[in-house]
C-alpha cells in the first residue's frame, strides 16, 4: 500500500507532539492563535507563506520541513495526488522589496516542486539593483509586459521584450531590471529545485526590508 502524503496539519501536530507542547504552549512560542493552530492540525485551515515563515522562525525549524515531500516506503513510486490550484493575484501572497514586488501564486498548495511567482520589476539598472542574487535550482522567466534586461555573472546582459523568455541556472548570480525607457516590467517566473530548502532560500533573498502581506 502506498504511503499517504502528510498534510500540514499532521506535520504541525507531529512537531508539537515531539516537543511535548500543548496547543497553548505552541501558540505562545509561535505567536499564532490557539484557534488557528487547532484548525490547521485538523486540516480545516492552511497557512500562508508569511505565517509559515513566522512559524519556522519562532520555533527554530527550517520552513522546508513544512513543505518537504515524504516518499514513504514506496520510494520513488509516489502516488498520484491529483492536486491542482487556481492561481490569481487577489489570492496571492505579496512580498515587496526595493527591487521587486513578488506575488506568490497557488499558495494553498504545500510541498510544491515548482514555485510560480508573478513579479513586478522596478529596478532600472544593475547598479541600482545591487548585489546579484542566487539560490538552488533553475528558473524560467517569461516577460508579460514591458522589457527587461537579464544580468548574470557569466554572460553579457540580454534584453527581452514582451513574449520572450529565459531559462537559467539559479545558482548563477543573476538580476532582472526594467529595460530602457520602461518604468516597470511584469514577468511570470517559475522556480524549481531538487533541494527541499528552495522556499527558505527564496524567502531569505527578500531581506529585512521586505514586507509580506496576504492580498485575499
Amino acid at each position: 500500500m502506498k504511503a499517504e502524503q502528510p498534510t500540514l496539519g499532521k506535520l504541525v501536530r507531529g512537531l508539537r507532539a515531539r516537543n511535548g507542547w500543548t496547543l497553548k504552549e505552541m501558540s505562545d512560542r509561535s505567536g499564532i492563535p490557539v484557534s488557528t493552530l487547532s484548525k490547521v492540525e485538523h486540516d480545516r485551515l492552511t497557512l500562508t507563506y508569511d505565517k509559515l515563515l513566522q512559524l519556522s522562525q519562532r520555533l527554530n525549524i527550517r520552513m522546508s520541513e513544512l513543505f518537504a515531500e515524504d516518499d514513504g516506503p514506496g520510494g520513488s513510486d509516489a502516488p498520484v495526488t491529483a492536486r491542482r490550484s487556481i492561481g490569481s493575484l487577489d489570492r496571492a501572497v505579496r512580498v515587496t522589496t526595493p527591487n521587486y514586488d513578488y506575488f506568490y501564486l497557488c499558495n494553498e498548495l504545500r510541498r510544491k516542486r515548482m514555485i510560480p511567482i508573478f513579479t513586478r520589476i522596478r529596478a532600472k539598472s544593475a547598479d541600482e539593483f545591487g548585489e546579484f542574487v542566487s539560490h538552488p535550482g533553475e528558473e524560467f522567466v517569461y516577460v508579460v509586459k514591458g522589457e527587461i534586461v537579464v544580468h548574470t555573472e557569466f554572460y553579457d546582459p540580454i534584453t527581452l521584450g514582451e513574449g520572450k523568455s529565459v531559462y537559467l541556472d539559479s545558482s548563477m548570480g543573476h538580476a532582472y531590471v526594467a529595460g530602457k525607457d520602461c518604468d516597470e516590467a511584469l514577468v511570470l517566473a517559475v522556480c524549481s529545485s531538487a533541494d527541499d530548502g528552495l522556499m527558505d532560500s527564496l524567502m531569505n533573498l527578500h531581506g529585512d526590508d521586505a514586507k509580506t502581506e496576504e492580498l485575499a
